[in-house]
């Protein structure tokens, strides 16, 4: 897995929750940071950072839980993408 984009994606949400302590494996759904915008901005991100597109089927909550999740997608992605 790659840690720069966990460390990425990590301090994206945390420059939105500066008074949260995160770490790369908490749930931000579980702890109430996501709301329905913020999820399709983390989208966005993601797919424009890393040069990714997220097909409609990897659209799953599971894979946005924690920045370790979305960093796995990422990696997923960018191997099929190679």
């Amino acid at each position: 897995m790659s840690n720069t984009a966990q460390g990425q994606i990590l301090d994206f949400v945390r420059g939105r929750f500066p008074q949260a302590e995160l770490d790369a494996s908490q749930d931000i759904f579980a702890l109430g940071f996501v709301n329905s915008l913020f999820a399709m901005e983390l989208v966005m991100f993601v797919e424009k950072t890393f040069g990714v597109t997220i097909p409609n089927d990897e659209l799953r909550i599971d894979n946005f839980r924690t920045a370790d999740s979305m960093a796995e997608l990422v990696d997923r992605l960018a191997r099929v993408a190679a």
